[in-house]
Order: structure tokens, then C-alpha cells, then sequence
């Protein structure tokens, strides 16, 4: 697909993440607006409350966007929201006889805060890429016993906590927790020395289910997607994580990307899992290409210097897709909420550089990664800020998420100390 023609001239840059063929969404508020709903174009923001408002946008009977949230948007279902694109699509196109009543309406992003575009309902993260996984099981079980007999069959997961989900730009406390050494007999109540990003997408459910549901509906479910990291206390899950993984090794934070890029917009960017060792049972086998070529990369900055590109992968090495971690995670009829979020599980492709995980990069603390201002990181220090990016290349343009952004900060005193 090429590039839709805006009369927002901003969006007909190729190097802009926020083109017409996107259109994604968020929450955004100003030094004189409120928290609102909001549609990246270019350089700008559409104020969806004010569209509504002004009977520019009018899709139910009852208002969608008097909430700082896009959840009553996807309670309304597939043919609303491809109803509403179509009409900012239209509103914004070249040409558009609508141009004179959007004008007044749009807000520069650089004027603008960005906020959490949804309520997230729950959270689960999945430990669905083979490379990371492989990397992972390799350190810690060696290369024959890498990857645990079930992996090739289902997509491994875990509840995790939605409470802890935050918006990019959100500071990152280092969290304190148990830790144990190979060299101390009992363990200690310290901050975290192994704390680590991980590069993942998010899926955000659009429609609720109660009960099984096949890889097809799943897919149909899905409203959109945002950048994801789930930051992990390495240490901290090393001493607990038996037998029943990671705990609060997961739940200091999770960061997500403050746009939501809709499933619409990522149709021509579509691509295959990869080719399967053994073949999957019926109710989570591939009806057709289920992943998204999707280039991400991730920079690490030390407080005050410059940042450096750590990792550069691509959401199509998953081995399963989003549509078959939530059919799996229907499977034992578990109810899915409008706002759940998924989580892919750590994005590593087969070569070093393509790593998602600084557990990866540093082959777990023994080859320290080398920055480009001269130091060096084997986990993360206090004061680092990491960024994550993606956007899908198309013809003449690309759809991107913006970024998803934290920084870490100091643990806090001994917070047991009275």
C-alpha cells in the first residue's frame, strides 16, 4: 500500500510515524484542555471531544469521548471502529470539504502531555519468542534442555499485575526484594543489582469473551497494539521464580507506548510465524499470517550522555502471535475483558545484536555491553533511560508507535526501616 495524501502536510513526511494510513490512538492533555481522546496525524492531534462535541464525529447514541480512555470506543465492536476510521480517513484526506471544521480542532504534539490511552482491565505476558527463549533456557539449563517440553506446543504465560502498567515517559523505581547468591546460604532484603528491560508488543483486547474462542475470533478480538517493556529484577526472579515463575520480579512496572495503532492499520504489513517443529493442535494452529513485520529497536542513554542502540529486531521472529496467546488463554474458558493486555514476551532474533533483553546482550552479567560513550552494562544502572521504537515500512511511508520510554531511579531508602 502507498501513501495517503493528507492535507496536514506534516503527515506526507516518509520519516513521520503518524501518517493517514495510521491514525492511532491516545489520550492527551494541554496547559488549557483536560485529559481527552486524541488521534495522532503528523505533527498533530485530533481532539475527539471536541469532534464529537461539534457533531464532527458521531458514531452511538451515546457520547464515546467525554472519557480520557479509548474503552468505550472498543466496547462498541469492529464495524464502530472501522466506521471511525473511515470518517478520519475522510475528515483528513486531501481534498477533504471537511478541512474547514477539522482545523479549529487540532492541537500540536508539542504542545501536548500524553497519558495512558486505556483502562487496562488485566495483564498477562507470554514467553512466546524461540530466540529469547532459547537464550534463556540455554544459560540457565544448557543447550540440550534449552527450551521445556511444552514450549513448542503452547504459548507459555503468566497473570501479571495491571496496576503496575504505566504510560512511556513514567520513572522506573529499581525495586528491593529478596536475593540470594550462589555463595550465601540464606538470602538478603536488598534492591535489585540485576534489573532489566524487556522488548516486547503489547495486545489490547477489544471485545469481551466468555469462554473458549478460536485463533479467528482472537484475531477479530484484537483492537490495536502498542509498544510494550516488562521491565524484570532478574535477581529477584532467580530465588523465587520455583516452582510456580516470576512474581515480584514482574510487577514493579510494566511500560507501554501511549499510542494504540490499530489492528487496521498494520493489515498490509502481515507476515508468517515461523515454520512449526511440531505441529500445533486445531485449536491454535495458524489460519493464515498472524505476525506483523514490524522493526523495533532499543536505546539505552546513561543519565546525561548520549544514548546508544542496544538491539534492533523484528516483531515477525515471535513464534506465536498474538491471536493464539489469547485463544490459548480463552482455552480454559477464562473470561477476556475489553482492555486486557497482552504482552508478546521478550522480541530476540538470532544474532547478538537482535537480542531484547540485556539478560541476552550480556549472556547474563559474564560480557559486559560496551555503550558508545565508552561504558559498559551488564544490567542497568540508576539514572539509565531506555527507549524503545517501532514502525511497520510501507511505500513512501511508515506506521510508527511513537516510543515507549523509561528512566530508572535510585531504589528508595530501606522502605522497612521505622
Amino acid at each position: 500500500m502507498t501513501l495517503k495524501t493528507s492535507w496536514v502536510t506534516s503527515a506526507n513526511d516518509a520519516g513521520i510515524d503518524f501518517p493517514l494510513n495510521n491514525l492511532p490512538y491516545g489520550v492527551f492533555s494541554t496547559d488549557t484542555l483536560d485529559a481527552r481522546c486524541g488521534v495522532a496525524i503528523g505533527d498533530m492531534i485530533i481532539d475527539m471531544y471536541a469532534a464529537e462535541e461539534q457533531g464532527i464525529v458521531d458514531l452511538a447514541d451515546e457520547p464515546l469521548f467525554d472519557v480520557p480512555f479509548w474503552n468505550e470506543l472498543m466496547e462498541q465492536g469492529p464495524a464502530v471502529w472501522t466506521a471511525l476510521r473511515n470518517r478520519l480517513t475522510n475528515l483528513l484526506a486531501e481534498g477533504s470539504k471537511d478541512r474547514a471544521l477539522v482545523e479549529p480542532i487540532l492541537v500540536p504534539m508539542a504542545d501536548a502531555v500524553l497519558h495512558m490511552p486505556l483502562v487496562v482491565s488485566e495483564f498477562s505476558d507470554f514467553y512466546a519468542g524461540r530466540h529469547h527463549a532459547t537464550n534463556v533456557g540455554t544459560m540457565f539449563r544448557g543447550a540440550e534442555n534449552a527450551l521445556p517440553p511444552n514450549w513448542l506446543h503452547i504459548p507459555i504465560g503468566y497473570n501479571g499485575r495491571a496496576s503496575s502498567v504505566v504510560v512511556s515517559g513514567t520513572d522506573i523505581r529499581r525495586p528491593w526484594g529478596q536475593l540470594k547468591s550462589p555463595d550465601h546460604d540464606t538470602p538478603a532484603f536488598l534492591p535489585s543489582r540485576r534489573f532489566d528491560l524487556e522488548l516486547e508488543m503489547g495486545a489490547i483486547v477489544g471485545m469481551a469473551s466468555d469462554g473458549p474462542i478460536s485463533v479467528d475470533e482472537a484475531d477479530a478480538a484484537i483492537f490495536g497494539y502498542v509498544l510494550l517493556n516488562d521491565w524484570s529484577a532478574r535477581d529477584i526472579q532467580a530465588w523465587e521464580y520455583q516452582p510456580l515463575g516470576p512474581f515480584q520480579a514482574k510487577a514493579t512496572a510494566t511500560s507501554i507506548s501511549p499510542w494504540i495503532v490499530t489492528k487496521a492499520a498494520l493489515e498490509p504489513f502481515r507476515t508468517s510465524t515461523p515454520n512449526r517443529e511440531f505441529e500445533l493442535l486445531d485449536h491454535l494452529k495458524d489460519t493464515g499470517p498472524m505476525l506483523y513485520d514490524i522493526d523495533l529497536s532499543v536505546t539505552l542513554a546513561p543519565e546525561g550522555k548520549e544514548a546508544t542502540t542496544i538491539a534492533q529486531t523484528n516483531y515477525r521472529e515471535m513464534y506465536y502471535s498474538s491471536a493464539q496467546q489469547l485463544a490459548h488463554h480463552s482455552t480454559s474458558g477464562c473470561p477476556m475483558n475489553v482492555g486486557d493486555l497482552l504482552g508478546s514476551g521478550t522480541i530476540s532474533g538470532p544474532t547478538k545484536p537482535e537480542r531484547g533483553s540485556l539478560l541476552e546482550l550480556s549472556w547474563g552479567g559474564k560480557e559486559p555491553l560496551t555503550l558508545d560513550t565508552g561504558e559498559t552494562r551488564t544490567f542497568l544502572e540508576d539514572g539509565d533511560t531506555l527507549t524503545l521504537a517501532g514502525h511497520a515500512r510501507g511505500d513512501g511511508y511508515r506506521i510508527g508507535f511513537g516510543t515507549c520510554a523509561g528512566t530508572i531511579l535510585t531504589a528508595l531508602d530501606d522502605p522497612y526501616k521505622r
